[in-house]
């Protein structure tokens, strides 16, 4: 097969500017107002949108700025987006030797496609990439901010997350390996509609729940198929930006929604009793302190821990005489461990809705409790009984999820509901839902914890 012709840029000009000095001003002016803070990890995978720079190329510019640090350390990139223009059974790849830009060609990695070559799944066709402006606009933010690589485009039709999240598995590689996955939100709806959708969208994502729809995403499949990827490669999700076309271009009768979010290698666990048991009072001290100078009291300084600057989850739960004082936390991590912790050590003194504010009076005699999460794992099931009869009393924290409606209980609520009918009965109702409840589309996902107890006062 013929590879040694260029596929032309076909949005340039339109899309984002087609003469090399206006596109490089472009991409200077959009890089220049990001705000987000530098990343502490490198990621892996990047989600971005794909429409024109006028409408989404701020939102683009805050993913793309979290590259800056790996020009000349990525050499190869994964591109992957939907199809819009052409019907596409599977995924299908160019045949060209290169996709040009504004900028100058990009080389496809034959090597990479080569090892896609017995995957019933992946096919080749240029008629797909020649007018698919979804990897196109990519293309220019990659060269600005990692200099030269090699690319491997995909446009992702009829096919599942799964094999998607095959395909990645294939050429998931190591540091050298960046993959960009294109993809907008909600189409087309009013402004504040979006935005409640998407924002449910989002935290699906976080959540790294593939149950992705195409309404909620152009680029559903995809987007799910690295989901699932990175479940299984411990990546903790970020969220650097979310707007819509209303907020960039100024009419809100019609949007479309745009996110950036980057997916970070997670915290590993401590592999030693020792590291453990320091986490543990890092995550108390940081806490009981944060709480303590809220209430104007003197408190000791906080310890420190490396973990505390890497992605996390925890819930801070606060006991006063034997009875829940307040509890509240994160599920999936988005932030790093020690701002999780403080923030939500305040939040569960002071912002609990079922509580009044702690007061100093309380303080001395209220204990702490923090309990530091692993990723939530989807848990499909076919019943309630089938449910009852998997669930792990003691050992799983569970989330319950159906149209809207969602609740989670920790593993230590099986102290007070040992057995599973009665555990899933109460976190139905705590869902705003009846205790008998139950619909095939209903979702659970579980987790697991490590608690962390601090003495009062």
């Amino acid at each position: 097969m013929e590879t040694t012709t260029l596929r032309p840029a076909a949005v340039a000009g339109r899309f984002y500017p087609g003469q090399p000095e206006a596109l490089r001003t472009t991409l200077d002016e959009l890089m220049a107002g990001v705000r987000t803070q530098p990343l502490p990890r490198a990621p892996k995978v990047l989600v971005v949108p794909h429409a024109g720079y006028i409408y989404s190329g701020a939102v683009a510019a805050s993913g793309y700025a979290s590259l800056q640090r790996l020009a000349g350390r990525v050499r190869r990139v994964i591109l992957l987006g939907p199809a819009h223009r052409v019907a596409v059974q599977g995924i299908a790849a160019p045949s060209v030797a290169a996709f040009d830009s504004p900028l100058g060609p990009v080389p496809i990695d034959r090597a990479a496609l080569a090892a896609l070559a017995d995957l019933p799944f992946v096919g080749v066709s240029d008629a797909v990439h020649e007018q698919e402006h979804a990897l196109e606009v990519q293309l220019p933010f990659l060269q600005q901010v990692l200099g030269p690589f090699q690319l491997l485009p995909l446009a992702v039709g009829r096919a599942s997350p799964q094999q998607v999240a095959q395909l990645l598995e294939r050429l998931w590689g190591g540091e050298e390996t960046l993959i960009v996955i294109s993809t907008d939100l909600s189409h087309y709806l009013p402004y504040a509609e979006a935005r409640a959708k998407d924002q449910g969208t989002i935290e699906q994502v976080l959540r790294l729940d593939p149950t992705l729809t195409h309404d909620q995403a152009c680029g559903a499949t995809p987007l799910a198929g690295a989901l699932l990827a990175a479940r299984a490669h411990g990546l903790q999700p970020r969220l650097l930006d979310l707007r819509n076309s209303g907020d960039t271009a100024g009419d809100k009768s019609r949007v479309v929604g745009y996110a950036a979010l980057v997916f970070e290698p997670g915290a590993a666990a401590p592999a030693q009793a020792e590291d453990l048991q320091g986490l543990g009072r890092a995550l108390l001290t940081q806490a009981r302190h944060q709480i303590a100078s809220a209430l104007g009291l003197e408190s000791p300084a906080p310890a420190d821990h490396p973990l505390l600057d890497k992605p996390g989850a925890v819930f801070v739960t606060l006991n006063r005489q034997g009875r829940l004082r307040g509890c509240i936390g994160s599920l999936v991590a988005t932030r790093p461990l020690g701002e999780d912790v403080r923030q939500h050590a305040l939040n569960a003194a002071f912002k609990d809705p079922r509580f009044p504010p702690l007061s100093a009076e309380e303080w001395p005699d209220t204990e702490v409790e923090i309990s530091l999460l692993a990723p939530p794992e989807p848990f499909p099931v076919a019943s309630e009984a089938e449910a009852c009869a998997q669930l792990r009393p003691g050992k799983d924290g569970v989330i319950l999820s159906w149209q809207g409606h969602r609740a989670t209980f920790l593993p230590q609520v099986w102290e007070q509901l040992p057995e599973p009918r009665a555990f899933l009965a109460a976190l139905k109702r705590k869902a705003g839902l009846a205790a008998d409840f139950w619909a095939e589309d209903l979702q659970l996902q579980r987790y697991r914890v490590r608690k962390f107890v601090a003495a009062k006062g």
